[in-house]
């Protein structure tokens, strides 16, 4: 009974730490030995990483040189590898699409793009389209004379007026025998080669579309594997126009 009464907390006495005298109070709190093992671990730690890093630099070779010695920079006091606008991996764009698309909705906007492409291109015919290289005709003579007298509308037999056409260009009995169809006024032939280019124009832009679409749905698939824990490894990094290429270990289904 006389050991219980001693274990009583209430009749323990509770310990007071001396504080900081009256005339010391400008100094602020008295310093205890944890807080002093605090600062000297600290202080310590700090000696050392400065010895470790004039170690460091004694040992330095010289001529030694990475390449991450002028392809990184310091931001906010850390290293970091800068990156070109050619190494960018996602554009801003694909990442707003990314973000609040999902996969069938892309590949559906891609397949309607690439509809209306495949429907342009069948009343274009892509024949006076400026993007298209230049084709060459050659036309071979027997003699020097020739060549100083050559007459490629004579040669064609059409009219000098259609030689520059690479389409709908007929020959002077065809002109002869049957009447002409369609417009000939000059103004109407100009108007009609400004809605032909601006045809060209809109071509190229929905190529263009599809191609990123084409790109993003790829990024967003590549994404989505990745989820999956099997064991992989990066062959190619992501650029702005390709998706990442990872090969994935192989497993044999049971």
């Amino acid at each position: 009974m006389s050991s219980f009464r001693k274990a009583l907390k209430s009749r323990q006495k509770n310990h007071h730490e001396r504080s900081q005298p009256a005339f010391r109070k400008h100094l602020g709190l008295l310093e205890k030995k944890k807080d002093y093992k605090l600062r000297a671990d600290d202080y310590h730690k700090k000696q050392n990483t400065l010895a470790a890093l004039r170690k460091k630099a004694l040992d330095k070779n010289p001529d030694e040189f990475y390449f991450k010695m002028v392809n990184s920079q310091l931001k906010d006091g850390v290293h970091v590898t800068k990156k070109g606008q050619e190494e960018v991996e996602v554009t801003e764009e694909q990442k707003k699409v990314m973000r609040t698309q999902d996969i069938k909705y892309v590949e559906m906007k891609r397949v309607a793009e690439a509809k209306k492409i495949e429907r342009l291109k069948g009343e274009l015919h892509l024949l006076d389209a400026e993007s298209k290289q230049k084709n060459k005709h050659t036309f071979f003579v027997d003699s020097k004379e020739e060549v100083q007298t050559f007459n490629l509308a004579s040669h064609l037999r059409t009219a000098p007026e259609l030689v520059d056409r690479v389409y709908n260009r007929p020959t002077l009995e065809t002109l002869e025998t049957k009447s002409i169809q369609g417009a000939v006024q000059p103004h109407i032939i100009k108007k009609l080669a400004r809605q032909r280019k601006h045809q060209y124009r809109i071509l190229s832009q929905r190529i263009d579309r599809e191609k990123k679409m084409f790109v993003i749905s790829q990024k967003i698939q590549t994404r989505k594997d990745l989820q999956d824990k099997t064991k992989k490894v990066k062959v190619k990094k992501e650029t702005p126009n390709a998706a990442a290429i990872y090969k994935f270990e192989t497993k044999r289904k049971s």
